[in-house]
């Protein structure tokens, strides 16, 4: 190829390339409404656009993959994190880390409760985006992992979806291992299954001892008789029981997402029981 070849090859690929990238362009404008839900966008989603900025969270935060990766992805953390444990968190991020142990790097903030419910409610309508599974890594939090690709707006263990391993066979219990590991929200993204290891959410290790001490608590308020049974409330009524002392609650509401038995069947339920079951 001589000069002028190459020359004129790289003037038409410049112009194939630019006339792509205005097509493309051009395109996702007629898509993002569709996209975004913009039909749901309120005041108060606009406002909470308005604090996440004020605030510069994107200085430590992304959405999207943008951001500064100092801290975690925020883009689905609305269906990670409940409402209740949300706002809790951003009024006073120190009552969720030991900064000895942890080093504590969240500063508080000093929100006002209008500026924190609309946050939320903006932080809830980024995780419906549907963001064609991007960022297309894998985002931790509180030492959970979930890849966005898989689990997006709508992936994960949805109601009636076959979540089962090819290893796991039939056997119940290694099938509830595979969902704490897969449901969604994702169970390891606030459990732990390691003895003394506290996350957003209390360890797992133990949990079929400390089951059976509080069905027979004259302080337990709800309404199960046995080990499978609390476990199975703790799934699906988290605020049934609340445990005096800890900091997993605030106001009388459970931090886990009360959601489960809306996005599992039962017999995924069951699989879950009996997984945890086994925890002893």
């Amino acid at each position: 190829m001589n000069k002028r070849q190459s020359r004129i090859f790289a003037i038409v690929a410049t112009g194939v390339a630019a006339l792509a990238f205005v097509g493309m362009t051009l395109h996702s404008h007629t898509r993002f409404d569709d996209l975004t839900n913009a039909e749901n966008i309120t005041p108060e989603i606009t406002h909470g656009k308005d604090v996440w900025h004020k605030y510069n969270c994107i200085n430590c935060h992304t959405l999207f993959g943008e951001g500064a990766y100092y801290a975690p992805d925020l883009t689905k953390i609305a269906q990670l994190r409940g409402e209740a444990y949300l706002k809790a968190y951003m009024r006073d991020p120190s009552q969720f880390y030991d900064e000895q142990r942890h080093r504590r790097l969240m500063p508080t903030q000093d929100l006002s409760e209008v500026e924190i419910d609309n946050l939320v409610k903006f932080l809830d309508w980024v995780s419906k985006v549907d963001n064609q599974g991007w960022p297309p890594r894998p985002i931790l939090v509180a030492g959970g992992s979930l890849n966005v690709g898989a689990h997006g707006a709508g992936g994960g263990a949805a109601r009636g979806q076959d979540v089962r391993p090819v290893a796991a066979g039939n056997d119940p219990r290694a099938l509830g291992e595979h969902l704490f590991r897969t449901a969604v929200p994702v169970c390891t993204a606030c459990h732990s299954l390691q003895p003394g290891v506290t996350l957003a959410g209390p360890s797992m290790a133990g949990m079929a001892e400390r089951a059976a001490q509080t069905i027979v608590s004259p302080e337990y308020t709800g309404s199960a008789t046995d080990v499978p049974g609390y476990i199975r409330e703790s799934i699906v009524d988290p605020s049934a029981h609340l445990v005096p002392g800890a900091m997993f609650s605030a106001e009388g509401t459970s931090f886990m997402p009360n959601t489960y038995s809306e996005s599992l069947t039962d017999e995924q339920i069951d699989q879950l029981v009996a997984f945890l079951e086994t925890l002893k």
